[in-house]
């Protein structure tokens, strides 16, 4: 009797016992005792005489002896792990009544979101108010403001209240981080920098070079593309808008912008397939493995990505010695040994997607391809065959190969399955290649030489713009997401059974079939056909333009001239959605707005603009309202200085030239804000962003204004700041209302909307982003929906 595939099967023991342990209360002592006592009876099964079933049975392998002893050392090693919570702990503090001061090391890159960062510290002290540090360890999730930059190796002192992370029923916040050793949240801190450095020199330099790498990436290219290139080439898909992150999850193509295994191994089957060409085989799979180590470095080689890369090279050995039974025995002992080092990785997801999609590959790929050679040959000359059997498996059939491995995992831990990914993936896939070879070689070219990067990044932003376009085309089509609810670990198991059973019964799948022909033509005149669409659409077309864009109960109001001139008013609160909605809406590589206007100083307001104009730095900036009313205000206001942008403080009858005989003019200023009107002809738009209550009566409730076209409700809905004879005496064809749709504050006042009834009134929060287009004369409005 022979057991195939030995090194497999141990290597599962082992992940086995360390998932089993996660579920089971026994002590260290007591796995160890187990193991040993299997691993003695291992040891008496390869020295006793071979025990026999009877006349002619074959030995029973030592192998099946060592299984569960595989079994144990990996309960032994999980629990192991568990940390000792007791006062030198930083655990033990949580959940007092009272705030405590937390010293520590931020030992990972931090986590930036619209509103919040999130910070991972290395905890050295805790002071409970008694005026000095008890020593303490552990790791710590903290919550900070936004607004304020991070770095890796900062040494923090952190405010606030600690809690044992939460759960629910659906999701236990408890036990994802504890599998990442995190037993301590701080989901409101305020946090001091305090002098000095710490953490690995080696990792500093390198999370340093990925700061300066996204900031150059935003600063040579538009947005959305700019942000779907940080996910793509450094790991940061923070920057994308929700909306568009929820569109690459609903058409299976998140793997584009999500460092796994799953995206790792697509890349390595591109790389291998495009240097093999050129350098040979052997040649060309040691070049993609010095790809995706470059790669590696470039996005940060934090814990994650280093795990992804490790099967991503995995997938490439598999692939050269073309055998099942090596790829499978490496593909076992590497997650085993990375389970030794870390015995969380088991639960963790993106371990998980990167072992099946690296299963995927190794079981599938090359009998995908080998069958579509034979199908083609069949039909077309050998020479032909084999010239589209190649793009086709880069593009369609490896991309199916993860895929079948991973859809029960992603369909275990989120509830829903993609049925447009078979269909998105060949369109989207073949423009990657040139996606990250002329991103990187642009982003490679900035740290240079900034104008030098932007010459490079016209040739790869038709790529990037023609996968965002793709990916939304694709998600606009009905039924497009299996939305499966709770979806059973037994399904999961079946799943896996019947198609490694199906898998090892045939020596290879029979009657494939291409579902689709070569994508590559498609996408090429999908590239072309962006391209030429965005130009048009960003080009001046002699109208007044009015854009107020979706950033929640606060105000960013785009303001395009019949020129061209591009004119920004706020910001709102999270730079990603004001990046995305300027991205599109400006032409592609206009990096500049002509005018900032600060209409108003609330925090809410303004907390966008310091990151903003990173991406878009403004030639001029009128700034009204009081500087020191908030600190995103201190911090734009730093900013603008510091950029030497020039800065004119209004006042009431400041004129901006819109061109054309348009107009923005301040008919109010204090310290709150500016009372604004934008005019051209026989159009005018109120925009009462920083209004008091003196106003009112200064205007006489609108009569000194007289009818405008169009009236922006004032904070958001706020009934003491929208009076009725306000709004009766203003006589608007059309109110707009920026408000977000869950609004703390219960905004808009139902008061307000009762004043409304017999308005048109356009809301954020029901239409998306609103649009007014003007010829002086006319007027037309558009929404998002």
């Amino acid at each position: 009797m022979t057991i195939r595939l030995p090194l497999l099967w141990l290597s599962l023991a082992f992940l086995a016992g360390l998932m089993l342990a996660g579920s089971l209360s026994l002590s260290l002592t007591v796995w160890l005792v187990l193991a040993g006592a299997s691993l003695l009876l291992a040891g008496a099964a390869s020295v006793l005489p071979r025990l026999r079933r009877g006349p002619g049975a074959s030995p029973i392998p030592v192998v099946l002896w060592l299984i569960p002893a595989l079994v144990f050392l990996g309960g032994a090693r999980y629990q192991a792990s568990q940390p000792q919570i007791d006062a030198f702990h930083v655990a033990w503090y949580n959940d007092r009544t009272y705030d405590l001061l937390i010293t520590g090391t931020v030992v990972e890159p931090p986590d930036t979101r619209e509103s919040y960062t999130n910070l991972r510290l290395q905890v050295t002290g805790v002071d409970t108010g008694q005026g000095y540090d008890f020593p303490a360890s552990g790791l710590l999730l903290a919550r900070v403001d936004s607004g304020e930059v991070y770095h890796y190796g900062d040494i923090l002192r952190l405010r606030g209240r600690l809690e044992t992370p939460p759960e629910d029923e659906e999701f236990s916040y408890r036990d994802y981080l504890a599998r990442q050793g995190i037993h301590a949240y701080m989901p409101e801190a305020e946090a001091t920098r305090l002098p000095g450095r710490a953490g690995n020199p080696v990792l500093a330099v390198i999370f340093s070079i990925k700061d300066e790498s996204l900031t150059s990436i935003y600063r040579i290219f538009p947005d959305p593309e700019a942000s779907l290139l940080a996910g793509i080439l450094l790991g940061v898909d923070t920057g994308l808008p929700a909306d568009l992150q929820q569109a690459f999850k609903d058409t299976g193509t998140a793997h584009i912008i999500a460092i796994s295994g799953f995206n790792i191994a697509i890349l390595s089957g591109l790389l291998v397939s495009l240097f093999s060409r050129a350098l040979g085989p052997r040649r060309g799979v040691v070049a993609a493995i010095a790809g995706i180590a470059l790669y590696t470095i470039l996005v940060g080689a934090d814990a994650a990505v280093v795990r992804a890369a490790v099967m991503g090279t995995l997938s490439l050995f598999a692939r050269q010695v073309g055998r099942r039974q090596d790829g499978l025995n490496t593909l076992g002992v590497t997650a085993a040994v990375m389970s030794l080092f870390n015995p969380y990785l088991p639960w963790d997801v993106g371990f998980q997607l990167s072992f099946s999609a690296t299963l995927g590959l190794i079981l599938y790929a090359q009998p995908f391809q080998q069958a579509a050679e034979a199908f083609l040959a069949r039909r077309l000359p050998p020479e032909t065959a084999q010239r589209v059997a190649a793009p086709l498996a880069e593009y369609f059939l490896f991309t199916l190969a993860a895929q079948l491995t991973t859809l029960p995992v992603m369909a275990y831990h989120f509830g829903r399955i993609s049925l447009v990914s078979l269909v998105a993936n060949p369109f989207i896939l073949p423009a990657q290649p040139p996606v990250m070879v002329l991103g990187g070689l642009a982003l490679l070219v900035s740290l240079a030489y900034i104008p030098a990067g932007r010459l490079v990044a016209l040739t790869a932003w038709p790529f990037t713009a023609y996968t965002i376009r793709a990916v939304e085309l694709f998600d606009r089509l009905p039924g497009g997401v299996l939305a499966l609810g709770d979806f059973s670990a037994l399904f999961v198991f079946l799943f896996y059974a019947i198609l490694l059973v199906l898998t090892f019964g045939w020596d290879r799948v029979k009657n494939l079939r291409p579902a689709l022909k070569p994508a590559l033509l498609f996408s090429t005149l999908g590239v072309l056909t962006v391209l030429v669409w965005r130009f048009a659409a960003a080009a001046p077309d002699g109208r007044l333009h009015l854009t107020f864009l979706e950033v929640g109960s606060a105000h960013a109001i785009l303001i395009q001239t019949p020129s061209g001139r591009a004119v920004l008013v706020n910001g709102g609160p999270g730079v990603a959605s004001l990046s995305d909605g300027l991205g599109r809406r400006l032409p592609p590589f206009n990096r500049r707005l002509d005018f900032l206007v600060v209409a108003s100083t609330g925090e809410q307001e303004l907390a966008a603009l310091p990151r903003l104009l990173e991406r878009f730095p403004p030639a001029q900036a009128l700034w009204a309202g009081n500087p020191e009313a908030s600190y995103a205000s201190r911090q734009l206001d730093e900013t603008l200085t510091g950029g030497g942008i020039p800065v004119v403080y209004a006042a009431p009858g400041v004129t901006l030239d819109l061109g054309e005989g348009a107009r923005l003019e301040v008919l109010d200023a204090n310290p709150r804000g500016a009372l604004l009107l934008v005019a051209w002809e026989g159009f005018r738009a109120l925009l009462p962003l920083g209004v008091n209550f003196a106003v009112f009566e200064e205007f006489v409730y609108g009569r000194a204004i007289g009818p405008v076209t169009a009236l922006l409700l004032a904070e958001s809905g706020y009934a003491p700041a929208n009076p009725p004879d306000w709004i009766e005496n203003l006589r608007p064809q059309v109110v707009i209302l920026s408000v977000a749709a869950d609004d703390p504050f219960g905004l808009p006042d139902p008061q307000t909307l009762e004043i409304l009834k017999g308005f048109t009134l356009l809301r954020t929060d029901r239409d998306g982003w609103i649009h007014l287009t003007t010829d002086g004369r006319s007027m037309w409005v558009e929404s998002a929906r």
